[in-house]
C-alpha cells in the first residue's frame, strides 16, 4: 500500500469507524452535551456564581462523560447488532487492530470537542487555557470510558453496562473527597486549608492513578474479548 493510497482511504476509514462507534448518533450526543453545558453556564450566570477555571472544569465534566458514555458502553453491542463482530474475530489480533484504534479515535475526537467547548466557555464566561482544560478533563474520561469498555466486554450487553456505569457514577459522586482517590478531583480547585505544594502532589498522584487504572481497564477489556465463544 502506497502513501498516496493510504492518504486517500484514511478519511473514509475514519468516517466508517466513527459511524460504527457512535452508531449514527454522533451529532445528537454532541448537541445533548452542548445543551447541558449551555444550561449549566446559564445557571451559573443566573446564580451569579464566581466564574473561575474551577467552575468551568466542573461545568464541562458532565458533558464530557455524556460524550464518552454511549460509544464505550454500547460499542460491543453495536458490533453485534451490525453483525460484524464475528468478522472482527476473524482478523488476527483484532482486539488490538480494531478496538484499540477505535478507543483512540473516541478519545482524540473527544479531546478536540472539549477544545471547542472550552472556546465556547471563553467567549461566554471566562478566559481559560483550552488545551490545559481539555487535557485535564481527559483523565476522568479515560478512566470512565475504559471502565465502561471493560464492563461491556464482561456483560456483552449495552443496557446492562449502562446500569452498572450509572450506579458507579452515583457512588463516585456521593463519596468524592479532596484526596487523590477521587475520580472527579478538580485540579483547578484551591483548597484554603491545604498548602499549595501538598495540593499539587495530590493532583499528580490522582492523575497517575487515573492513568494506570485506565490502562488496567482497557487491558482487562481486551482480555475478555479473547473469549470468542461468549460473543458469537
Amino acid at each position: 500500500m502506497t502513501v498516496n493510497h493510504l492518504i486517500r482511504i484514511l478519511p473514509k476509514l475514519v468516517k466508517y469507524n466513527l459511524k460504527i462507534i457512535f452508531a449514527g448518533k454522533f451529532v445528537w450526543f454532541i448537541l445533548a452535551a452542548l445543551f447541558f453545558f449551555g444550561l449549566f453556564m446559564f445557571r451559573a450566570a443566573w446564580d451569579r456564581a464566581e466564574i473561575t477555571e474551577e467552575l468551568i472544569y466542573t461545568l464541562l465534566l458532565f458533558p464530557s462523560m455524556l460524550l464518552v458514555f454511549y460509544p464505550s458502553v454500547f460499542g460491543i453491542q453495536n458490533d453485534q447488532d451490525a453483525r460484524i463482530l464475528e468478522l472482527l474475530f476473524g482478523i488476527p489480533n483484532y482486539k488490538y487492530k480494531v478496538w484499540v484504534v477505535r478507543l483512540m479515535m473516541i478519545y482524540v475526537a473527544l479531546f478536540f470537542i472539549l477544545i471547542l467547548f472550552s472556546c465556547f466557555a471563553v467567549v461566554m464566561l471566562y478566559p481559560v487555557n483550552q488545551l490545559e482544560m481539555s487535557f485535564q478533563l481527559m483523565f476522568p474520561i479515560l478512566f470512565y470510558g475504559n471502565l465502561a469498555f471493560m464492563f461491556s466486554t464482561m456483560t456483552r450487553s449495552g443496557n446492562g453496562t449502562a446500569v452498572i456505569m450509572i450506579g458507579i457514577a452515583i457512588v463516585i459522586i456521593i463519596f468524592q473527597r479532596d484526596t487523590y482517590w477521587n475520580v472527579l478531583l478538580n485540579p483547578f480547585a484551591s483548597p484554603r486549608d491545604m498548602p499549595p505544594f501538598i495540593w499539587d502532589g495530590i493532583i499528580l498522584k490522582n492523575r497517575a492513578l487515573l492513568l494506570v487504572a485506565s490502562i488496567v481497564w482497557m487491558m482487562s477489556g481486551l482480555f475478555y474479548l479473547q473469549k470468542r465463544e461468549k460473543f458469537i
